[in-house]
């Protein structure tokens, strides 16, 4: 074998397990297994979880938080800020701060990732040519998925709907639309719905990201989905307005969502920071409604979004601290909810990305991370290190920590 990880917690109520890897597959998972392999890791117990995969993130405008300030904190002053800093992004200066991000997510146990990568007829495919780019230079220590994302939208950005055919045709993995920035936003969803159906892609929409309920789509997306048969293919992000919504008539949305299979990223970090600036009292969380969306069936899973910039000044590409956050936030914390935060990084999000041969099971990719904890229960709440990340059978990132007490 190519490696033997031995004694490590795969589930708490099961005993401990040896898993060996070769040529980038799992070959063999048993208590005990008696095989040679090139390199032993003693686990002594500790827990071992699939990789991890970061959702939603943009690659192409991370850390830029320094450039211009976003002083008030606020979504609008978040886009002005950005819209303006945008014309001043050359390839270098995309390929450096992209590329430290995603060596960052990969050293933080990431082993998967989708990345909205934008443009449009002003600033041209800049940023999404060395997106492309770095999904190739790392495609053996990660697997990365490109959104071709209207950031602008597309209607009122002349130019936009050729070019996102254009982006497809030069590699994305994915059709990306923001339906609340056109105008109109049934007539957006249409539209890259035919492009996505034109080339056989599935779709992620930055979908109702609003305080307010006005101006909502989810509805239509939810029943266009499944009249296009796109069920289980579609994704959203945000979707924050959909906490403002009153229980009855949430219900029938939430089932709505299950029945089209739609899967939604919770992206915490960006919607505590920007949501419920305008309340001056008992002020929201502004997160999408977590615990209604699972209880009625709906697919959800936990991304960064941003990495410092306007959006999200914060953030070090450590999923982990993301469904920390979540935790208290979305109330996760109970005794029936903790267990499910795990699966929003990993399992969950597998089934969203549509992986395949994703998981700890025999004939699965070896894609991995050994923490620093010994129950599976208390992976998230530990923040454990993340010791070995292995993708495809290798080590790709390493975590030693040295400890000294003097008492």
């Amino acid at each position: 074998m190519d490696i033997l990880l031995r004694k490590v917690r795969i589930q708490d109520d099961a005993p401990l397990q040896d898993v060996a890897l070769q040529d980038g597959k799992i070959a063999a998972v048993a208590p005990e297994l008696q095989v040679a392999a090139a390199r032993v890791i003693d686990a002594g117990g500790r827990v071992l979880i699939p990789g991890i995969i970061e959702s939603h993130l943009h690659l192409d405008k991370a850390l830029i938080a320094d450039r211009k300030l976003n002083r008030s904190g606020t979504l609008q002053e978040a886009i002005a800020v950005t819209a303006e800093l945008k014309p001043t992004f050359t390839k270098e200066d995309v390929l450096e701060r992209a590329e430290k991000t995603l060596r960052i997510a990969i050293q933080n146990g990431v082993t998967h990732m989708r990345t909205h990568s934008e443009f449009d007829p002003a600033g041209g495919f800049t940023g999404y040519e060395v997106i492309l780019g770095l999904k190739e230079k790392y495609k053996d220590v990660i697997d990365l998925q490109v959104v071709a994302f209207p950031q602008e939208g597309i209607m009122k950005a002349p130019g936009t709907e050729e070019m996102m055919h254009e982006a497809v045709r030069m590699g994305a993995d994915v059709v990306g639309g923001i339906p609340y920035n056109d105008f109109s936003a049934n007539e957006h969803i249409n539209l890259v719905f035919d492009i996505a159906k034109k080339y056989q892609k599935p779709l992620d929409f930055h979908q109702d990201f609003n305080d307010d309920i006005a101006g909502t789509s989810i509805e239509y997306l939810c029943r266009k989905t499944i009249a296009e048969g796109y069920q289980g293919r579609v994704c959203v992000g945000h979707l924050t307005s959909l906490g403002a919504f009153e229980p009855d008539k949430l219900k029938p949305i939430l089932e709505l969502m299950a029945e089209a299979r739609i899967s939604v990223m919770c992206l915490p970090a960006t919607d505590l920071h920007l949501g419920g600036r305008k309340d001056t009292y008992n002020v929201r969380r502004t997160l999408t409604p977590v615990r209604a969306l699972k209880s009625a069936g709906v697919n959800v899973c936990l991304g960064s979004n941003n990495i410092r910039n306007a959006f999200t000044p914060y953030g070090n590409g450590d999923l982990f601290q993301i469904a920390m956050l979540a935790v208290p936030t979305a109330h996760l914390g109970g005794a029936d909810d903790l267990p499910g935060v795990l699966p929003m990084i990993t399992t969950n999000t597998a089934k969203a990305l549509e992986l395949s041969n994703y998981g700890l099971d025999s004939g699965c990719s070896a894609d991995m991370v050994l923490l620093d904890t010994y129950k599976v229960r208390d992976a998230i709440i530990d923040l454990p290190d993340k010791l070995f990340v292995i993708k495809k059978g290798k080590v790709v990132a390493e975590t030693t920590r040295v400890v000294k007490t003097n008492f």
